[in-house]
């Protein structure tokens, strides 16, 4: 192999590395037809972790790779310089960023009432609330409304909960790839109405001593249940039922274009996905996490041809942090936010 060839191999795996097991991302439900997800839910699939063992020295490779660019990542964001250009405009964001979560909660929820499912297409309102799902659909469009405008927003929120709950009783722990609603559901009714809301323009639901109180926790719970769903949703579909991943990446012929093999490009999207979600829970370069995030979901939406709906939640909650940044909570706010700065990554 000419030096040319290995250094176009090189490369090629490196861009595959960020970018295609980020193709394979969290939701094979949503591009595999149904029968594939049965079957492949049933059967028992080969365990992605095992290759940490058998090809040990091309995990390391790559591991070495992940550690130095999350490094640089993070010692630019806390560069001085760089801290001081862009915060001033990040601190103004912040605002908006409630806003943003109102939105994209209300949005997702007409959504699931227009599309009949709730959350994701493979939780039909029919099989969910069975001969109630008419009735459900129009409390998921009538409450997908009153959040979008801001109007009740508490009491539209508190049965967007009850919904959320019968879908545990129903599903158990499958619930826990949904768990993001509840980070959404759980901010809104802390915060309120909020900016451009109708319930601040009629004075309805403010000042509400105990929701006062919780307001400080609303971007923490949201931050560490959307971390919890996208760990969840990682190890759902390449390590309990890694056959779901395997057939994404096999009837997509996703090994032609890069010299992988099929379970190790499910490894790497696994690992990958859970230190975003770790990132997430902990509170580590956050708007990293949400800009590569959002980036590959959109090229994964466009290189599948998915539904967009599901994936609504997704990026609304990435713009959301995008905006917020860090809280007091996380790790990085807590050790490097001072004097109305924060690392900008």
């Amino acid at each position: 192999m000419t030096r040319f060839q290995k250094t176009l191999t090189f490369l090629s795996s490196l861009f595959a590395l960020f970018v295609f097991p980020w193709i394979t991302f969290a939701h094979e439900v949503y591009v595999l037809d149904p029968a594939t997800i049965a079957h492949d839910v049933s059967m028992n699939g080969p365990n992605p972790l095992s290759l940490i063992v058998t090809d040990f020295h091309q995990f390391i490779l790559w591991a070495m790779i992940g550690v130095i660019t999350i490094s640089a990542v993070f010692l630019i964001s806390i560069t001085r310089a760089v801290e001081q250009a862009l915060d001033p405009l990040l601190m103004r964001a912040k605002k908006y960023a409630p806003f943003v979560a109102r939105i994209t909660l209300g949005l997702s929820l007409l959504a699931s009432a227009y599309y009949n499912g709730l959350f994701g297409p493979e939780l039909a309102l029919s099989v969910v609330f069975g001969h109630f799902a008419v009735l459900a659909r129009v409390i998921l469009f009538v409450i997908g409304f009153c959040i979008t405008l801001g109007l009740f927003i508490r009491e539209s929120t508190f049965v967007a909960l009850v919904l959320y709950l019968v879908a545990v009783i129903m599903f158990h722990t499958y619930m826990l790839t949904y768990i993001n609603y509840l980070g959404e559901i759980v901010l809104n009714m802390f915060l309120g109405g909020g900016l451009w809301s109708l319930d601040k323009y009629f004075g309805h639901g403010q000042g509400i001593s105990l929701a006062k109180k919780l307001e400080p926790y609303a971007f923490p719970i949201l931050r560490v249940l959307f971390g919890v769903a996208l760990i969840y949703a990682s190890w759902y579909a390449k390590l309990f039922h890694s056959l779901l991943a395997l057939n994404v990446v096999t009837q997509y012929h996703l090994t032609n274009y890069f010299h992988f093999a099929p379970l190790f490009i499910v490894l790497g999207a696994m690992i990958v996905e859970t230190l975003f979600g770790l990132f997430y829970v902990l509170g580590f370069e956050v708007r990293f996490t949400a800009l590569f995030f959002s980036g590959f979901l959109i090229l994964s939406l466009c290189f599948f041809g998915e539904v967009v709906w599901p994936h609504l939640i997704l990026l609304g909650v990435n713009l959301v942090f995008l905006l917020h940044g860090y809280d007091k909570y996380s790790l990085t706010g807590r050790f490097f936010e001072k004097n109305r700065r924060e690392p900008v990554l």
